[in-house]
């Protein structure tokens, strides 16, 4: 993951963000091997000193190295651990960090390192409530988000935010309402970001503010999607009647404009083939009773003329 200031990443500037150090650990069944060995020495070691008691003198100095042998490997035992495809853990020996393992599989390592410090490092996915926000204009909508993403550094999640989860859940609500209130809900002009009509822009706005947000968590963001989006219940039905009135005037306009090219053909056609010769007033009357016959809702009922064109 590419590394970004501290002020980049909401951190504090006299701080260094943690910095995870890949490690390797010894394979945990050559260590079993070792221990196993040392374990049937305890015993070799008890059993002769108490045989040894029960025939003569008793070699305190056998029992108490017998004692603490075993005591010995079974501390050395301790120390296995085994780790899971896309699973890492993280060592740590009396408060110091010594590196993350992430290779999968049987492990060994210091038996005093702390316990309960595994990361997964598969994709996790994050849904937020719907959340009620105002949209550019002030419009309250309703909103809700899927964040998929992954811890991509161990040391930072682990030790530069107290719960690495919560985190991700409050800065990916956070970013969500940033995001909404930065874009209008509907396109009313040409070339305008909005939320219903630019699903791809808005997405990537919110999954680069969101890496942004938690790169000091050591998250990767995947994918950031909407998953909702409405307006809020007490604007909803004038929204509806707004945007059914659009409509009507995006219908009307089309069908305006296709009347309009329709009687200028028309009229093109009996200029140029001569049918008939008109003056403006009966070509003005005539491109009338088209625009009224092509524009009309309803069927409109011809009158037929049995005169002349004149009377």
């Amino acid at each position: 993951m590419k590394e970004k200031s501290n002020l980049e990443v909401g951190g504090d500037p006299g701080r260094k963000p943690s910095r995870e150090t890949g490690v390797t650990a010894p394979n945990g069944w050559v260590m079993l091997a070792i221990n196993f060995l040392l374990c049937l020495a305890a015993i070799w070691l008890l059993y002769g000193s108490i045989r040894q008691g029960v025939l003569g003198s008793f070699p305190m100095g056998r029992f108490l190295s017998g004692t603490l042998l075993a005591a010995f490997a079974a501390l050395m035992c301790s120390g296995h651990f085994a780790l899971e495809p896309n699973q890492a853990r993280v060592l740590i020996l009396f408060g110091a960090y010594h590196g993350t393992v992430k290779q999968s599989g049987f492990h060994w390592a210091n038996p005093f390192y702390s316990r309960g410090t595994r990361v997964s490092l598969r994709a996790h996915n994050t849904s937020t409530e719907k959340l009620k926000v105002n949209d550019k204009r002030g419009n309250p909508i309703e909103i809700a988000a899927v964040v998929v993403w992954r811890v991509a550094d161990t040391a930072r999640a682990v030790f530069d935010v107290e719960d690495y989860h919560q985190y991700v859940d409050v800065q990916s609500e956070a970013a969500v309402r940033q995001m909404a209130s930065a874009y209008p809900y509907d396109q009313t002009e040409e070339g305008e970001v909005a939320l219903r009509s630019h699903t791809a822009e808005v997405a990537a706005h919110l999954q680069e503010e969101l890496q942004r947000r938690l790169a000091i968590a050591g998250v990767e963001v995947l994918e950031a999607r909407i998953t909702h989006l409405a307006y809020a219940p007490e604007i909803a039905q004038a929204m509806l009647r707004r945007q059914q009135a659009e409509a009507v005037i995006a219908a009307r306009q089309k069908i305006v404009q296709g009347a309009v090219s329709m009687v200028e053909m028309a009229l093109t056609d009996l200029a140029s083939r001569n049918v008939v010769a008109l003056d403006d007033e009966r070509r003005a009357a005539m491109v009338s009773n088209l625009l009224v016959v092509l524009c009309g809702e309803t069927g409109v009922t011809p009158v037929v003329n049995t005169g002349t064109l004149y009377t």
